[in-house]
């Protein structure tokens, strides 16, 4: 039923869905729909919930040898898999976000939040990374969050826009340029 829901929210947006496409896709009456999710926001939220879960759950789940290649391995598990998907394309959050102000402040907050605990798990990868000391204590790890953040929607998105695989795989390459580089340590200088 959620996911009913969820396509048809994915798909035609918050604004554009209506509470017959919606009733029709979970095979609910209005009552019933009205019943178990109050109206069309409170649906909203639940369905757009879900969704964030199912996402976090996926980049929490990708590891890699070192933090770096987990950063850039969690940006390939986002990159269209080939052959037919019945899923929308892009991602459901960020549609949402584009559509804020049509959102009800609840929806909106349910977005803000599924944005921050997205940069968050990124922004872990790079503490532990400082920590691990792959990247230098001074690194801008907020800077680096949201890049990096920009990066993961980006490839989720551009697809619909006619980017291929092989682009996204250059963005993601492209994006890791931004991962700082220690500084070399100078070898000891021998005594003439």
């Amino acid at each position: 039923m959620i996911n009913s829901a969820m396509d048809v929210f994915w798909r035609h947006g918050y604004a554009a869905s209506s509470i017959d496409q919606l009733t029709t896709a979970m095979g609910l009456s209005r009552s019933s729909m009205y019943k178990r999710f109050q109206d069309k926001d409170g649906l909203f939220q639940e369905v757009l919930s879900s969704y964030v879960e199912r996402v976090v759950r996926r980049m929490t789940a990708v590891r890699g040898d070192t933090k770096r290649q987990q950063l850039e391995t969690l940006m390939h598990e986002f990159l269209p898999r080939g052959g037919k998907t019945v899923r929308p394309a892009g991602c459901m959050l960020a549609r949402s976000c584009a559509e804020m102000a049509d959102l009800p402040p609840a929806g909106q907050s349910v977005a803000r939040q599924g944005l921050t605990r997205q940069r968050a798990i990124i922004g872990e990868i790079l503490r532990e990374a400082v920590e691990s000391g792959e990247l230098a204590a001074a690194t801008d790890i907020e800077g680096l969050a949201w890049h990096y953040l920009g990066v993961l929607q980006a490839i989720m998105n551009l697809p619909q826009a006619g980017a291929t695989v092989g682009e996204l795989r250059r963005v993601v390459e492209l994006a890791m340029t931004a991962w700082p580089l220690l500084p070399a340590v100078a070898a000891p200088r021998c005594a003439v």
